[in-house]
């Protein structure tokens, strides 16, 4: 059984939705802990009675947690769910004691084939990371951190568990939207993991974790309708900063980052995501225009899509001011 969490507002919903249903097609027995971050986000994810599946009330964490709703005056809301989510992760690990490996997962990634490749390379290993891998010309983003937060592991054990209990500990005393010369909210405490504990694995595999600052770094290609990123297989993308602009237009969030969607990341990446957003707006109520959160944040390119009977189309063009500028030709 692989064991998972996240954490979620209402306009997330559809996103943890298209999270789910990818674990769902591509993972085996797993069980995915879910905190709503507000009632309407609880009481519709609740509804929709998703198998594999238990959601939690913030009160809940916050009633088992004191100095954690101390630590929520004089945060904004974004840095509160920062500070969230370590918390949430030992509490789990408190509460629920058949949960040998606990992985956060933030809300907005989504699976393309089994991530049983990282469980095997962390099968000796108490805590799992993944590193941002942003090409030469982006260095300077690694004030933001080495490593990214998309998904992070913790064994019950003693190495895990002290790993843990320091990010809990350090997110609760310093957990802001800003970057310091040793934190960032709750991302830049993982630099500290390999120096400060043992048995702490980076996970490199490079189909991990593909995302809109790492994409230029990698060569994306197709085999036998798979998306191969240096020759291994794409296990999840992670689709920071895509915001749903209208029911046709998308903002990637790709541009930002200075990189060029080649057609397959087009078809095979954003295609699939969109189709399941599009999908599950009935579900989960119209598609918010999402905000984008200042952890690596940045406007991009737009994608035009239209239902054909062959498919659907995808256009790419630079969003300026929410303005389509211009739309190069349609993918094949």
């Amino acid at each position: 059984m692989r064991y998972f969490c996240t954490y979620f507002d209402h306009n997330y919903l559809p996103r943890v939705l298209a999270l789910y249903h990818s674990l769902v097609k591509h993972s085996s027995a797993f069980h995915l802990f879910a905190l709503c971050m507000d009632e309407d986000a609880y009481g519709s994810f609740e509804r929709l009675q998703l198998p594999q599946t238990t959601a939690f009330r913030l009160g809940q964490l916050e009633c088992a947690n004191e100095e954690l709703l101390r630590a929520k005056q004089g945060r904004s809301k974004v840095e509160y769910y920062y500070t969230c989510g370590p918390a949430f992760l030992l509490y789990l690990l408190d509460c629920h004691s058949q949960i040998d490996l606990i992985t956060y997962l933030d809300a907005d990634l989504f699976f393309f084939s089994d991530p049983k490749p990282l469980f095997d390379d962390l099968e000796s290993f108490s805590v799992g990371i993944v590193e941002h891998r942003f090409p030469k010309r982006q260095a300077k983003l690694k004030r933001f951190g080495i490593y990214n937060v998309g998904w992070v592991s913790f064994r019950r054990d003693e190495h895990g568990l002290e790993c843990l209990r320091w990010w809990v500990a350090s997110c609760i005393e310093w957990c802001y939207d800003r970057v310091e010369e040793n934190r960032y909210a709750d991302q830049k405490y993982l630099n500290q993991f390999p120096l400060r504990f043992k048995s702490v694995r980076v996970l490199r595999h490079p189909g991990a974790n593909l995302a809109p600052w790492n994409v230029a770094n990698h060569r994306i290609t197709e085999h036998h309708d798979r998306v191969w990123v240096d020759d291994q297989a794409l296990i999840f993308f992670h689709f920071q900063g895509f915001r749903v602009i209208t029911s046709w237009l998308f903002d990637t969030n790709l541009g930002g980052y200075q990189a060029s969607p080649s057609p397959i990341v087009k078809r095979k990446v954003f295609g699939p995501y969109i189709s399941e957003m599009r999908r599950l707006s009935s579900q989960a109520g119209p598609v918010r225009s999402l905000r984008n959160s200042s952890r690596n944040s940045s406007r991009g390119y737009g994608i035009f899509v239209r239902s054909l009977r062959t498919g659907v189309q995808l256009s790419f063009g630079i969003l300026r001011r929410a303005y389509i500028v211009a739309f190069s030709k349609s993918a094949p």
